[in-house]
């Protein structure tokens, strides 16, 4: 695509750039910033390989002699992944940026340029520093197969909420042989429902409940086989998470998913825990001084402490001497949950970040080259 200098950069021998990129489904944007804020030219790409390529060659003749010291791309989770992809594989340093403060863009106004610019400068001021998944190992697998996991149970679950209720307005005689089952002698019986030409009230409803009922045992084969692709990533990428005690397939998806390929961008426990929305949050006022539950973070990952700590405090016992002795103090069961929670993502930090260095080492070891034989030398 072509070119859209804002301000015609100056013959510079040297000089040190930010990068901000706002990014669409068909083509991003690009605002480049010098290491004093100075904003030097705006840049329009294809959001594609060639694209890509157009816009690292554009910043670098920006830069001259000097370098670019940072890309702050919107969107890396999503239209954004491939441009952070291409750049970081180009040995660039990418920066995650969120979305701009909307009650600035209601007083500056809102364009594709002026995001991007503000990606520049969240960067440059240092408001954005994470780095983002690199997205193209293990953990973006479980993602994808997360993914479908996820919304075939929620189709399964909302197949069996409408067989149900259109049991409730079906005939008489329909209703009455299917009251009372359970769900799965009620799924069988539908299922083998012979409705035959729909001509009646009751034929359509026997239609209709078959269709169902097939709908569910064919999303349920379904999320069988997701569950056995999730067990198998997962025991292969992290087997020290999955050695803990309440922790599945389910749960340890989740919570790889949160940390990616490359989880030493969580450069800490602490971090991981407040990532999961698990670290307390100050909630002090005047003479006051106490700690609250935190409603920030992966809300995802969150939900998977919790249902790892209730497996715990059923059934592992020093979980269960635990909950006891602070009962006893007098902490309620909520703030038990908080710092069980809490203790749970310090031991899933430590055991994703030795499975990490364990993969590390094995990758140096594999790349060392090993010495050719050499006739000769004998």
């Amino acid at each position: 695509m072509t070119s859209m200098t804002v301000e015609p950069a100056e013959s510079v021998v040297s000089r040190q750039i930010v990068v901000g990129v706002d990014t669409h489904k068909y083509a991003h944007v690009a605002v480049a910033l010098d290491h004093l804020g100075a904003r030097i030219a705006a840049q329009h790409v294809a959001a594609n390989r060639e694209g890509y390529a157009q816009l690292e060659a554009w910043a670098a003749s920006l830069a001259g002699n000097g370098r670019v010291t940072a890309y702050g791309v919107e969107g890396t989770g999503s239209y954004g992944v491939g441009l952070a992809s291409f750049l970081r594989r180009t040995g660039h340093r990418v920066i995650e940026v969120n979305r701009g403060d909307r009650r600035s863009r209601r007083s500056n106004g809102k364009s594709d340029t002026l995001d991007a610019e503000a990606a520049a400068r969240a960067v440059l001021g240092g408001q954005a520093v994470a780095v983002p998944k690199s997205a193209d190992g293990t953990a973006e697998m479980i993602r994808q197969i997360k993914i479908a996991r996820d919304t075939a149970r929620k189709a399964k679950t909302s197949a069996i909420v409408t067989l149900k209720a259109l049991v409730v307005t079906a005939p008489a005689d329909l209703r009455e042989q299917l009251a009372g089952l359970s769900d799965k002698a009620l799924i069988d019986r539908c299922a083998s429902l012979r409705p035959g030409a729909v001509t009646s009230p009751t034929a359509s409803a026997k239609h209709s409940l078959r269709t169902l009922a097939k709908r569910f045992q064919a999303l349920q084969s379904e999320i069988r086989e997701h569950d056995t692709i999730l067990d198998d990533l997962t025991h292969a990428h992290s087997p020290t998470l999955r050695d803990g005690i309440g922790i599945g397939a389910d749960t340890a998806a989740e919570v790889l998913i949160v940390f990616g390929d490359n989880p030493e961008r969580v450069h800490s426990e602490a971090a991981f825990a407040k990532l999961c929305g698990a670290s307390p949050v100050p909630a002090s006022s005047g003479m006051t001084n106490r700690h609250r539950l935190s409603r920030a973070g992966h809300r995802e990952a969150n939900a998977a402490l919790y249902r790892a700590v209730i497996v715990r405090m059923r059934f592992h016992q020093p979980t269960i001497d635990y909950v006891a002795r602070r009962t006893v103090e007098g902490l309620s069961k909520r703030d038990i949950i908080r710092c069980l929670k809490r203790y749970l993502a310090r031991e899933i930090y430590q055991a994703v970040m030795t499975d990490h260095r364990a993969r590390q080492r094995l990758a140096d070891h594999a790349s060392v080259k090993r010495p050719r034989f050499d006739a000769a030398s004998f």
